[in-house]
């Protein structure tokens, strides 16, 4: 288990409570944990925002609670789930020394309004922060009568902790239309502020938005198992003063700085009319980029870990740019605002912030190295230029092929750990890694950063050893 200097360190490079850093570490093992295991790996698929934050965008809000649907009905019991748990809680803490109170796991098992299984379980644990008080816990959510529309994904689970294991965690999970299509769902349903925040932010990334009518068939199937209309602005239009009203206090917590309500709540009318089919919204142009530069955009937690200078900022500068809030910056001795865009690497090495001063509208760059400070403000922004801040995501999210039809998931037949690890080796990541002297990049089919002498791409030797893992692809 790493170090509590570690969690505090990440903590205040983003400005957010240590307890819920923590919680996000301990996240990523508990779901090393459960797609261990034999018994409940091949029934349980991964869902909900702490999806979108694990396996699909590592700069997202951070989240509390585990969400599964289940395919084996039989395992929806207390004796069941409290043997699983102990077997995952003896294995973490023989791994990593994670403290998972066994005596206190709890399962509630309860039928739904559908008459199906469902479950709310807590999970009670000691983590980094090795809190003297009560143990800190997370919170699970199963339900076994849930439609799948589209067949489920393997993904890369994101864990930027010193800790992650060779070869990475994976985790069986919804496709990136299905997680799309629940959140707008839940926002029809339950009108909470995290359903919003989360749909205007997956609309706004253009770069992996699918297309319309992929969300729009998985919705209608959804909502059609719930029996509730296909949600419209207008049958939201109620809810703005509950949702204004929650804003901060259900959503604050898990964010540096709370976007304000009024640029997400603006939003909605332009996502329902490209949900229905309207005239897309022309995407901003890429910045422009000198000859000798390249955009660069490594994964979470890299640069830091190489100790390099200002990179303690960066994840802070990345989280306001994906939710398109301005940025007080500290730079030679002065604080400008800018609205930030794009990490350039130069052909010297350099790292450069590309931004906009907010007050003039002109373009600037930064070097990474020499930055004092970053705040995000709350000063909301409309992109200029495409915002490539952001790391790339934990893996491609390609469109997923439509199932022969629309059904209630039933029992399967969990999947073998030997059959799982084969199965990863043939089909399972390819790791990308970028050369932090020319650029280049490398595949591997194992999270290894050691480089070997090579070239760069104009043929001319290059002194690079390692490199900053930059992407993910399955086969």
């Amino acid at each position: 288990m790493i170090d509590r200097s570690e969690i505090l360190e990440v903590a205040t490079d983003l400005s957010l409570a240590p307890e819920v850093v923590e919680k996000d570490y301990v996240l990523a093992w508990l779901l090393a944990g459960i797609y261990r295991n034999e018994e409940l790996a091949g029934a349980w698929t991964f869902k909900g925002g702490t999806c979108l934050k694990k396996c699909y965008f590592e700069t997202y809000r951070f989240s509390e609670d585990l969400d599964f649907t289940i395919a084996a009905e039989a395992q929806m019991n207390d004796g069941f789930l409290r043997g699983a748990f102990t077997q995952v809680a003896e294995a973490l803490y023989d791994e990593i020394g994670l403290e998972i109170s066994v005596d206190r796991l709890r399962f509630d098992v309860y039928r739904n309004k559908r008459n199906g299984l469902s479950c709310e379980g807590r999970i009670y644990y000691r983590g980094p922060l090795r809190r003297s008080s009560d143990p800190a816990r997370v919170k699970l959510d199963l339900t076994v009568d849930e439609v799948l529309v589209l067949p489920p994904v393997e993904r890369q689970v994101g864990h930027p902790y010193s800790d992650m294991p060779k070869g990475g965690i994976t985790a069986r999970c919804y496709a990136y239309e299905e997680v799309f299509a629940e959140k707008v769902r839940a926002l029809a349903e339950r009108s909470r502020p995290r359903d919003l925040y989360d749909v205007i932010n997956l609309f706004r990334n253009g770069e992996f938005r699918p297309a319309a009518h992929a969300v729009l068939n998985v919705l209608r199937s959804k909502c059609a198992f719930k029996r509730i209309e296909v949600p419209t602005f207008a049958s939201l239009a109620g809810a703005t003063d509950e949702l204004r009203g929650d804003w901060q206090a259900m959503l604050g917590h898990q964010l540096p700085m709370l976007p304000p309500f009024e640029s997400y709540w603006a939003a909605l009318p332009e996502f329902f009319d490209w949900l229905q089919g309207g005239a897309p919204t022309a995407e901003p142009s890429t910045a422009p980029i000198a000859a000798e530069e390249i955009v660069f955009r490594p994964a979470v937690g890299t640069l830091r870990r190489q100790g390099l200078a200002g990179s303690s900022y960066l994840e802070i500068i990345r989280f306001a740019a994906s939710n398109h809030l301005c940025v007080d910056l500290g730079y030679q001795r002065s604080i400008r605002r800018i609205e930030p865009y794009s990490l350039r690497r130069t052909q010297v090495g350099d790292i450069l912030l590309y931004a906009i001063k907010t007050d003039t509208g002109e373009p600037r760059s930064y070097r990474l190295d020499r930055i004092e400070s970053a705040q995000a403000t709350s000063q909301a922004f409309t992109p200029r230029y495409a915002v490539e801040l952001t790391p790339t995501e934990t893996g491609p999210i390609q469109p997923a092929a439509r199932s022969a039809g629309s059904s209630v998931i039933r029992r399967t037949q969990p999947i073998r750990s030997s059959a799982r690890a084969s199965a990863f080796q043939a089909h399972g990541p390819t790791f990308i890694y970028q050369c932090g002297v020319c650029g280049r990049k490398f595949e591997r089919k194992t999270s290894d950063s050691t480089l070997r002498p090579h070239k760069t791409e104009q043929g001319w030797p290059c002194s690079g050893r390692t490199g900053w893992l930059v992407g993910t692809r399955y086969q």
